[in-house]
């Protein structure tokens, strides 16, 4: 009985987590039409380090990628968001 809920558990987890994810996203992105002007964060490159260090360590623990990638990217994104880019004016992008 209890295998057949951790069986349920790792085939439902990555979709409750990408559920997650995509809702963290459009909920960080409502706001943004309103506003003319908003301060840039690293939510992206926070996913893309989510993601590789994710597959690592799903890797490393037993063959569970596709946990790792999922549980890196929310991970990522969630610290990304957090960080704010300072601004880069014109003269500073050189």
């Amino acid at each position: 009985m209890m295998e057949d809920v951790f069986d349920f558990l790792r085939a439902a987890l990555p979709w409750i987590v990408m559920g997650l994810l995509l809702a963290v996203f459009f909920a960080s992105s409502a706001g943004k039409e309103k506003k003319e002007e908003t301060p840039d964060n690293y939510g992206t490159t926070g996913m893309c380090l989510g993601m590789c260090f994710g597959t690592a360590i799903g890797t490393a623990l037993g063959n569970h990628i596709g946990l790792g990638i999922s549980l890196g990217m929310l991970i990522g994104l969630v610290v990304g968001s957090s960080i704010k880019k300072e601004g880069q004016g014109d003269d500073q992008k050189e």
